[in-house]
Formats: structure tokens, C-alpha cells, sequence
């Protein structure tokens, strides 16, 4: 569905991506994780058929966004970062007006405006303007709306940020629903446990660079262990001091503001042995370890401009 190879964007000196290779196979949900300013969304928008690349190839549905922009752009759907739906109209003129974009005749756009609006659970709502919708709801809608063409790729960005818990999992369980039917999906997303959900595949990119390919799972056995354990500590304790001293007892240690982290195999005999040593730790977790220790240890903990 889409192959870039040496794929660069610049905007004067300023490179924004860097010479990044990746595929994505139809059927795929596949994602771009990184933190601010990493260029994922400079990608996705050359995916997107609305920047141009300043360097590299770069096939999207077999074709050249460089001459095939527009025929590109008829079979995706794309999910912006902010919901620009028509606030002042209806729920079902938005959905009516989208699907003249595309040529569409008006019978069949009626016909996909029912079906989706069943399938994002606004049917109820068709009538109803847009503007005093929940966040919830919009981005329900933006997401029926990017599917009134049936697009064979779909370019979300941020499809759940600013949702409640409930509103995530629906739209989870919409996208689900896609992918079954055989669309692809391109994601970004900040939410590590999303990524971790929605992505077979995903790349996470530092400094306009892919840093890491692979499904989470792989990714998650081969950057960090197995389990984490979190050590908090009473605030008069200090935390670098500590972690030297606990270091014999991990294969990674992390010292934060408020606890320490501790990457093991065996998170309960590593308790066991940082309790035996004489630690007076005020609070002990032992979890699995995630996609985001995998994020943070590729990318860091400090806050990028």
C-alpha cells in the first residue's frame, strides 16, 4: 500500500524527516509513534498526498504522489489531529456535502451516510447539529466521514486524543471493525497502550529518523526485559544513591523524581532481593514491562522544542 525508500522532507535547512525507509502491506494498521517534532506527521501528510517529499521515492497505492496526487487522494480516507466537520450544519449534511467531494452520486451517498452512521452509532443523531456534539461524538463523525468514499487506506492522526476512557474504546472497537473488513490503517498516536492495541506494525522516530520497526510485542522483548519493578522511596532518600546501590539487583536502572525503575526478568525475586538488602522502599509494583518504557528508553524523558 505504501513503500517509501531514502523518503526526506525539508523545509529550507531544516530537516524534518530524514531519509526514512518503511513499507506497509494492505490490511495492516501500522503505526508512527515519536514524540513532538519527531516527523511523523510530516510523513504522513507526504503519504497523504499534501506535501510534497524533497527527496527519496515514495509509492502510495502503487502510484507517485508527485503526479497521481489526486487520484491518491480519492481512495484514502484521512482523520485530521483536529475535527474540521461544519459545526453550524447537521450531522447528516455533513456527511451528505463530503460525499459530493468525491463525485459521488447522491443516491449512493445517502446510502453510505445510513450505513455509517449505524456503524458509528450516530444514527440517532442525524439530524442534530454538529457543534453541540460531545468530543466523542465529533470525532465519531470525522471518522464516518473519512470512510464515505470507501477509502482503501485510512491516514488517522490522533484519532483519541481529548476522549474519555468510554469514547476511546469505541472508536478502538470502530477500527477493529475496519480492519476485519480488510481497510488499512495508518496511525500516530501519543497513547502508548493504543498503539499497543490498534498497531500489527509500527516505527517510532527521534530527530526525523526511524529509530525502531516492529510490532510491539518484539519491540517490547527486544529494548526492555520482561518485567519492571518501581521502587518509591520517602522523599528524603536520595533517589541517584539508591539506584547505585540497587543496581546489582537489575539489568537496567532508572532513577526518576519519585521512584526507581527497575527492568528485570524476575520482577518478584528482585523484591526479594532489594527487600533482603535493607531497603526501606515506602511502596513496591511489579508490572510488565510496555510499549511506552520501550518509547522513553529509544527517545528519552526530556521534553523537546
Amino acid at each position: 500500500m505504501v513503500e517509501a525508500r531514502a523518503l526526506e522532507k525539508r523545509f529550507g535547512d531544516f530537516v524534518a524527516v530524514d531519509r526514512v525507509d518503511f513499507a506497509i502491506e494492505p490490511g495492516e494498521s501500522f503505526g508512527f509513534l515519536g514524540p513532538n517534532g519527531a516527523g511523523k506527521t510530516s510523513t504522513m501528510r507526504m503519504i497523504g498526498c499534501v506535501s510534497p517529499r524533497s527527496g527519496g521515492d515514495l509509492q502510495v497505492l502503487g502510484m507517485d504522489p508527485r503526479t497521481d496526487g489526486s487520484r491518491i487522494r480519492g481512495r484514502l480516507g484521512v482523520v485530521p489531529q483536529e475535527d474540521n466537520l461544519d459545526t453550524e450544519l447537521t450531522v447528516w449534511d455533513n456527511m451528505m456535502i463530503y460525499g459530493r467531494y468525491f463525485d459521488m452520486p447522491r443516491p449512493l451517498i445517502k446510502e453510505r451516510a445510513a450505513e455509517l452512521l449505524e456503524f458509528v452509532q450516530l444514527a440517532d443523531r442525524r439530524e442534530s447539529k454538529v457543534d453541540p456534539l460531545s468530543g466523542g461524538m465529533k470525532r465519531r463523525l470525522t471518522i464516518a466521514r473519512a470512510l464515505i468514499n470507501q477509502p482503501e487506506m485510512i491516514i488517522l492522526d490522533e484519532p483519541t486524543t481529548g476522549l474519555d476512557p468510554q469514547a476511546r474504546h469505541l472508536l478502538w472497537d470502530r477500527l477493529y471493525q475496519l480492519k476485519r473488513e480488510g481497510v488499512t490503517l495508518i496511525i500516530t498516536t501519543h497513547y502508548m497502550d493504543e498503539a499497543e492495541q490498534l498497531c500489527d506494525r509500527l516505527v517510532i522516530m527521534d530527530e526525523a529518523r526511524i529509530v525502531a520497526e516492529g510490532s510491539p510485542r518484539d519491540l517490547i522483548s527486544t529494548y526492555v526485559t520482561r518485567e519492571v519493578v518501581e521502587v518509591r522511596f520517602p522523599l528524603s532518600v536520595e533517589r541517584d544513591e539508591v539506584a547505585k546501590r540497587v543496581g546489582q539487583f537489575a539489568e537496567r536502572v532508572e532513577p526518576l523524581a519519585d521512584r526507581v525503575l527497575l527492568y528485570t526478568h524476575d520482577g518478584d525475586g528482585t523484591v526479594a532481593s532489594v527487600t533482603s538488602a535493607g531497603f526501606d522502599a515506602s511502596a513496591v509494583l511489579v508490572r510488565r514491562a510496555s510499549l511506552e518504557d520501550v518509547f522513553l528508553i529509544l527517545t528519552g524523558r526530556s521534553l523537546e522544542d
